[in-house]
């Protein structure tokens, strides 16, 4: 079967967007009735993203096999609604250790094992390998693979894989093989003028390393490109002017597939692949296509027509907030929560360790401000984490919502923190703490899972999806009724600390009930407080199935719990 590939690249600044559009891209042909699978090239050498810092790379996401990837790969999966594996994330690390494992078995028949060819040929086996794995419901080869090349042309990292990308544009064929190439073109000084030498730049690295660029994905300002920038670009770095598209900043970047579109991409790409005469789509799929589309475009519309009235407040309570992609996939769940019920997101970002007493001399002000966010939020959301920082401060969070009846949603440690708090302050145990966060704790509330290494941090936790079943009895939970009223649920997971399964039958007295374990019934999955408007808590990271159609059932549950349309809600299910 003939495979088609479109390469994303980007120049000039690292973060430009290369994620979203090569994400917009495989939406578009995904709604034309394609089959579309994503790749995403990491030039690090670690050999997955499991012990990388949040705050120096964005969150870690987790697949369904338990791979620990780029979060490029959590925009891939809810734009085209798949399932991909750890595969789909290429490393240097991962290339690297394929190849010296080969050589060390002496696949490579005592010959020097170098960059070229042996780097360059394992980048693409494993490019071609990874894009005939099925990734839908369809359970067939994809059509289409889009290729995602991390960091910025020109960087040292990513010199292997620029030269396996053009040695593969070969190997595949010309009609197989697409680049589109984001780079940036600037507004310089008071007068507002657009340069475009970044990007002509950019192009001649591109082009001197061996790839020629089909279409250029301009990033610029909220106008667009003004008059004249577009067929400067086009003379300069060798495109029809066609082929230069102005990617200017949007308020969502939901609307980006269909400023796309608009300009003809899909268009160019069904010409410039020959997709007509070379792929075969099912009349099902354009159907379905169609309609993804459609609901798409509803999507987009709905929100524009959001107002400051329809909005609503959430307190979201982490360590990493001083970088936002730290928790990309939860907010992108608290918006599809918030886009399906018609209303209009407001995060209040609180540093934990701002809420702690500690803070108030140092920095009274942070103090302050993050104490009078998190009083006046409708829902407070305590979010993953590791390490001791800012614990004081989710707990401090926990203990608010659970008094003052203010919804709540703890996701995996935001669960801990929950247990810890209520042990405190419910249950009479003054020192309940982790293990994790103090190894002497006489009173410990959260323990380290016996199964997991305490020397190897990397590829050792609790990862993946993990069916978590309702208890008995629990049948009028509202966690349960959000998800459905089944017996069991399907959700990711990535911890290597659990509640002390010692200890649950204590709290359960007092009122924390424990309505979803895992198959052996010790380890605790979902709490919920039932004398409270929405207090629940999750082992697991329920924003990592999040889909933009589809919306979390506990982020949906926080928010309308904070509009008061809950109860409401659960009676027309």
């Amino acid at each position: 079967m003939v495979k088609k590939y479109v390469l994303v690249s980007g120049g000039v600044i690292s973060g430009i967007g290369k994620g979203i559009i090569a994400s917009s891209t495989g939406l578009l042909l995904k709604t034309m009735g394609l089959k579309v699978t994503s790749i995403k090239i990491d030039p690090y050498l670690n050999i997955d993203a499991g012990t990388l810092s949040p705050l120096d790379h964005g969150e870690v996401f987790v697949l369904n096999d338990g791979g620990e990837v780029d979060l490029d790969l959590g925009n891939y999966e809810r734009y085209l609604d798949v399932t991909l594996t750890r595969a789909n994330n290429i490393t240097t690390g991962k290339i690297y250790r394929d190849v010296i494992e080969r050589e060390r078995k002496g696949d490579y028949l005592g010959k020097t094992v170098q960059v070229v060819p042996h780097i360059t040929d394992a980048i693409q086996d494993w490019v071609e390998r990874v894009a005939t794995i099925p990734v839908d419901d369809t359970g067939e080869e994809p059509d289409v693979c889009i290729i995602e090349l991390g960091g910025t042309v020109g960087d040292i990292e990513s010199a292997p894989f620029v030269e396996a990308m053009r040695q593969f544009q070969f190997r595949v064929g010309h009609e197989n093989f697409a680049l589109i190439h984001v780079s940036l073109v600037p507004t310089i000084g008071s007068v507002g003028e657009q340069k475009t030498k970044p990007t002509q730049a950019s192009i001649r690295d591109l082009r001197g390393l061996g790839l020629t660029p089909d279409l250029i994905a301009c990033r610029c300002e909220k106008t667009g490109l003004d008059e004249g920038i577009q067929a400067k670009i086009s003379m300069f770095c060798h495109v029809q002017p066609s082929q230069v598209l102005a990617v200017r900043d949007c308020s969502s970047v939901y609307h980006v597939p269909e400023l796309l579109k608009d300009q003809g991409m899909v268009d160019y790409l069904w010409k410039r692949l020959n997709i007509e005469k070379t792929v075969t789509i099912t009349p099902a799929l354009k159907a379905k296509g169609a309609d993804m589309w459609k609901k798409w475009n509803q999507l987009t519309t709905n929100q524009e027509r959001l107002h400051d009235s329809d909005a609503v407040t959430i307190a979201l309570v982490g360590k990493y907030t001083h970088l936002q992609d730290s928790y990309a996939s939860v907010v992108k769940a608290l918006e599809h929560a918030t886009l399906a019920l018609h209303k209009k997101l407001v995060i209040q970002w609180i540093e934990a360790s701002d809420l702690e007493p500690e803070s108030r001399p140092v920095n009274p002000v942070k103090y302050h401000n993050a104490w009078r966010d998190l009083c006046s939020a409708q829902g407070i959301l305590v979010t993953g984490g590791f390490g001791v920082r800012g614990t004081e401060g989710k707990i401090a969070a926990a203990k608010w919502a659970r008094e003052h009846k203010i919804p709540y949603l703890g996701i995996c440690l935001g669960l801990q923190i929950a247990v810890i708090e209520f042990a405190r302050n419910v249950c009479g145990m003054p020192e309940a703490h982790s293990i994790e966060l103090d190894e002497n704790t006489t009173t410990p509330v959260i323990v380290y899972m016996p199964e997991i290494s305490k020397t190897h941090l990397g590829g050792t936790l609790r990862v993946g999806i993990k069916p978590t079943l309702f208890q008995p009895g629990t049948e009028d939970s509202t966690i349960r009724k959000l998800y459905g009223g089944g017996s069991e649920v399907l959700e990711r997971h990535r911890h290597r600390y659990e509640v002390n399964p010692e200890m649950v039958d204590k709290f359960h007295a007092k009122g924390l009930q424990f309505v979803g374990k895992d198959e052996t019934g010790q380890r605790m999955e979902i709490i919920e407080l039932a004398d409270h408007p929405y207090f629940v808590g999750v082992q697991y990271h329920p924003e990592l199935l999040t889909r933009p159609l589809k919306p979390s059932p506990p982020f949906t549950g926080l928010i309308l719990a904070a509009t008061d349309s809950l109860q409401q809600h659960l009676v027309m299910l």
